[in-house]
């Protein structure tokens, strides 16, 4: 499980991220609609992960967290001070007696980043009973959005007059055949024919390009 809170101008909002044995990721936020430090909106993201993964029944967890106050806090290695932060200390510690093994392990905010992305979107978003979220999927594009896109037509392909004529041997109508000093040009007819109904990104393919793929 990983976690991360996030305070600024716009807003409060906490994240979290289960990560199953098996590599699927469960993203959960919130809003929080009331004042609180950096340092409390930390708490209360790990406290939402834990909730739920206590009520997915998982008997063994690792956490990560990018706060080194909270990490360290709750493994004991720093005392915990702020008055603000106590109950929040020991609601956490309540919690952890739920699991037959757990963990907290501190780790940098590079490889915080999903944790970190749903809890800025929470606290940048206004949310209301009405427009709740649910779980989302994220994709990746590995082009632009237009190279996927196929016109249909009912032409057909610019190579059907080659095709015909390596199965027939006859010329299309439009190839003028007198003599064999005219192949050339009948290739060059071939190929030509259709060429300016291909969409521009088929055009501009050389040799080279495709024999480097």
């Amino acid at each position: 499980m990983y976690f991360d809170g996030a305070v600024n101008s716009t807003g409060f909002g906490i994240g979290a991220v289960l990560i199953s044995p098996d590599g699927c990721y469960y993203p959960i936020a919130a809003k929080v609609d009331f004042p609180c430090t950096n340092n409390m909106a930390e708490y209360e993201a790990c406290i939402l992960g834990l909730q739920t993964v206590i009520d997915f029944k998982v008997n063994e967890l690792e956490v990560f967290g990018d706060s080194m106050l909270t990490i360290f806090q709750t493994l004991g290695q720093w005392k915990t001070k702020d008055v603000k932060l106590v109950p929040y200390h020991e609601y956490l510690e309540e919690l952890t007696e739920n699991f037959e093994k757990i963990s907290f392990t501190y780790t940098p905010r590079i490889k915080n980043q999903f944790a970190d992305a749903f809890a800025t979107l929470a606290s940048m978003v206004s949310i209301t009973k009405e427009n709740l979220i649910e779980p989302f999927e994220i994709e990746i594009a590995k082009g632009p959005a237009y190279c996927d896109t196929i016109e249909a037509t009912d032409e057909q392909p610019w190579y059907e007059d080659i095709k015909h004529f390596l199965q027939t041997g006859q010329y299309p109508t439009f190839a003028n055949h007198r003599g064999p000093e005219n192949t050339l040009a009948t290739r060059s007819a071939l190929l030509s024919k259709r060429r300016d109904s291909l969409p521009p990104f088929l055009r501009c393919h050389t040799i080279p390009v495709c024999q480097q793929k």
